[in-house]
């Protein structure tokens, strides 16, 4: 992990690559926790972690950081080193250890470590986030819950859902999928694809819509739109009538008022439990989930992070992906 990776999350909403919104405002980077204070420090030694490449100050500067840092769990509120020692039930406590010592060997200062570290793992960094009618899959009661905020013409998006797709495929049972439309201004088609997935929701085809759409994002004109739906077999009627009903207007626009409000800077963006997930600077989603489950992650399936350059909507108003 390289200085400038950490840096971008220590700052996510602003490092967030993919679909870029212009428009949209960069958040105050939130300050990181106090530091402890006329305490002496032990060198310390965790189990599954491997300290064995660092310098004598390497070692104890990360022995103080996980000394000092709470572990990510709201429910196991003691240092990351304890509740990896006493095997609490957290499992990204490890996780937790094991990407501060990533950035200690990478030469990051104290005050970037503690910003990143906050953005990734504060529990305070835990939005609620309404379901209020949006399209789900998965289990109500499932351990965890992404919400993904996608515009059905950004290519992003579309990588995506092969990433999502095998989460769900690797945990079954185990993840409950949520989807929120964020159309992008300088994406023509995208509000229009939005409401007809979402007029096909009411007929119990959204997921069958909606991975239609991401398939055929090049084509999302009317005429196109009308046939996938008769290709799913829908009621047309109906559907024309729901696309221009006031509820599907509202949960276009619902979505897109939560996006604004939570700052954020384009799409994909997904959140896992309630944070946010920088797809291409963080762990992969993979990895992620299988540390809210406390397993192993899954060695098969597209898990790793996506590999695009930022599409910035001042760049790119086609919405294609910028050449490396």
């Amino acid at each position: 992990m390289a200085i400038a990776s950490l840096l971008a999350l220590g700052v996510a909403a602003g490092a967030s690559q993919g679909c870029r919104d212009s428009s949209a405002r960069n958040a105050d980077p939130a300050p990181g926790p106090s530091a402890q204070s006329g305490t002496e420090i032990k060198d310390t030694t965790l189990p599954g972690i491997d300290t064995s490449a660092m310098t004598p100050r390497e070692r104890h500067a990360w022995s103080a950081l996980v000394t000092e840092f709470l572990a990510p769990c709201p429910s196991v509120p003691v240092p990351v080193s304890q509740c990896v020692q006493e095997k609490r039930a957290c499992g990204a406590c490890v996780q937790a250890a094991k990407w501060l010592a990533r950035a200690v060997r990478d030469g990051a200062s104290e005050d970037q470590i503690k910003r990143a570290y906050k953005s990734r793992f504060d529990p305070s960094g835990v939005k609620a986030l309404p379901m209020d009618g949006s399209p789900t899959k998965g289990p109500d009661g499932a351990p965890v819950t992404l919400v993904e905020f996608a515009d059905f013409e950004c290519p992003h998006c579309r990588e995506a859902v092969k990433l999502i797709d095998s989460v769900l495929a690797a945990h079954p049972g185990q993840v409950r999928m949520a989807y929120k439309a964020y159309t992008l201004p300088f994406h023509a088609h995208g509000e229009q694809a939005a409401r007809a997935a979402f007029a096909a929701g009411a007929q119990g085809r959204f997921w069958e819509m909606e991975h239609t759409l991401f398939e055929r994002q090049e084509h999302l004109e009317d005429a196109d739109l009308e046939r996938y739906a008769q290709v799913l077999k829908l009621d047309v009627a109906k559907w024309k009538v729901d696309m221009e009903s006031r509820a599907v207007k509202d949960r276009v626009a619902n979505d897109r008022k939560l996006g604004e409000e939570l700052k954020l800077k384009g799409t994909p963006t997904i959140y896992v439990n309630g944070r946010e997930l920088d797809i291409e600077q963080d762990e992969s989603l993979e990895d992620r989930v299988a540390a809210e489950l406390g397993v192993p992650p899954a060695s098969e399936g597209p898990s790793e992070p996506l590999d695009h350059a930022p599409a910035r909507a001042g760049d790119m108003p086609s919405g294609r992906p910028n050449p490396r």
